[in-house]
């Protein structure tokens, strides 16, 4: 009985901080279908990464958030609908729900066939921005959940070295803890510039973070 009555709190706890989250709330009035859309707003605000006109890929998309803020980047006074400069391909192990102009695969980046996929909706075309918010289910044990994310995010720079231009970029999402050191050696071996970020609309109790690489060091 205690620990339900714990865990009651601890949900409460948590619903009274998101339904008073100021980001939630701008989502809702803003239309974004989670407030994770603030967190790459402010990345792409600070470093000027997305400009109408690019190729962007989005991994691990679902709900769709982020895919909504590169749809209004790439329209014409931010539109969430209608004309679209650029193209976007989104993907996720998870359902989207369809948004216009965004070309969603559902499936696993680790698949050859999932990743032919991928190519195929790039035709031979180079991305110059990534983006990955994609997260493991965390288990709780350190040692599983840093070799969990470090997958990720090795997944995330394998691609960028066949699938992005040379003058591109990279951001992924990553958590503090005992694999961070590792994580961005992995992005300093790969990227000329590499630039941690915490973004305002990440919560403070959150451990994640954002990497961002930008230029590759050895371009194909």
């Amino acid at each position: 009985m205690k620990i339900k009555t714990k865990s009651k709190k601890v949900n409460k706890s948590w619903l009274n901080d998101h339904v008073n989250d100021p980001y939630v709330k701008l989502a809702q009035k803003e239309g974004y279908r989670a407030r994770a859309a603030y967190k790459l707003k402010e990345i792409d605000e600070t470093l000027g990464l997305i400009k109408p006109g690019q190729v962007l890929v989005d991994l691990g998309s679902a709900p769709g958030a982020w895919s909504q803020y590169l749809r209004r980047r790439l329209s014409p006074q931010g539109a969430a609908v209608g004309a679209l400069q650029g193209t976007i391909i989104a993907l996720d192990l998870l359902p989207m729900e369809p948004i216009e102009g965004v070309h969603f695969l559902q499936g696993d980046l680790r698949d050859d066939a999932m990743l032919h996929s991928l190519e195929l909706a790039l035709a031979g075309r180079l991305a110059d921005v990534v983006v990955s918010d994609m997260a493991p289910n965390l288990s709780g044990l350190a040692s599983v959940d840093a070799a969990r994310i470090a997958h990720l995010v090795e997944l995330a720079l394998d691609f960028c070295r066949h699938h992005l231009k040379p003058q591109g970029a990279l951001v992924a999402k990553v958590f503090h803890g005992s694999g961070y050191a590792q994580w961005a050696q992995l992005f300093k071996d790969q990227f000329k510039t590499v630039k941690p970020i915490k973004p305002k609309a990440s919560r403070d109790k959150s451990a994640e973070t954002f990497l961002v690489g930008m230029e590759l060091k050895t371009p194909l």
